[in-house]
């Protein structure tokens, strides 16, 4: 029997966080004497937090304020982990999935207490098989390593697989995986900076997905 994974990214793409990460960032790098501008801080959501820093502040910055400026940014971000919103329908999505055969895998940099809120907040755990989040690889996204990871947790094979995120590193890991990537607009990246990074199709969000969900890249498997 073939084995399908459907693998999500979920900031931007299932709950409704980016622009918080991004204030979250922002605040942090501002209290370490970074003056990033916002745009660049949201380029960046959907890195790991040592990627992250290095796309913004470059090789040459003091890594010793590493772990500071990211310890601060969680401790911004937590005072939002009760208040976490998902996009309409990621629930109703990844049951529909569940529901039709698949694997719904997550596959985020997210770890620990902020991986719990997420979950708490997409509130479909029943549908969910696997996760992997950042405590179990050694390379974030676009490295493919989460993403491949994220198809040996359930047996799938990339060819059967598809990746659904909202950012350039989500397009960028899924190409390199292997699998079918699939973009949402939801994390307020543009469709053309998408395509650019291999998005083989774009929606709005979830909602449209589940929409279309037959003619998508998910009904020709």
């Amino acid at each position: 029997m073939t084995i399908r994974a459907a693998v999500f990214d979920v900031d931007g793409t299932l709950v409704d966080t980016n622009y918080l990460h991004t204030t979250c960032w922002w605040e942090s790098l501002r209290q370490a004497g970074h003056f990033v501008q916002m745009p660049d801080v949201h380029a960046a959501i959907g890195l790991g937090s040592a990627d992250l820093l290095e796309h913004l502040l470059g090789e040459g910055r003091d890594r010793g304020e590493d772990d500071g400026i990211s310890a601060g940014h969680k401790l911004l971000y937590a005072s939002w982990h009760e208040r976490l919103a998902p996009f309409d329908s990621a629930a109703a999505l990844l049951k529909r999935l569940h529901a039709d055969g698949w694997r719904v895998v997550l596959a985020t940099s997210a770890g620990g207490p902020e991986l719990a809120a997420l979950r708490k907040a997409i509130d479909a755990d029943d549908a969910i098989t696997a996760t992997a989040s950042a405590d179990d690889v050694d390379a974030g996204k676009p490295h493919p390593e989460p993403v491949l990871h994220a198809l040996d947790l359930v047996g799938a094979r990339p060819e059967d697989s598809v990746f659904v995120g909202d950012s350039v590193w989500d397009m960028r890991a899924g190409r390199s995986a292997g699998v079918t990537p699939v973009a949402v607009l939801s994390g307020g990246i543009s469709r053309a900076e998408l395509e650019a990074a291999g998005a083989a199709e774009v929606y709005a969000n979830t909602a449209a997905l589940l929409d279309d969900l037959e003619s998508s890249a998910f009904g020709q498997r």
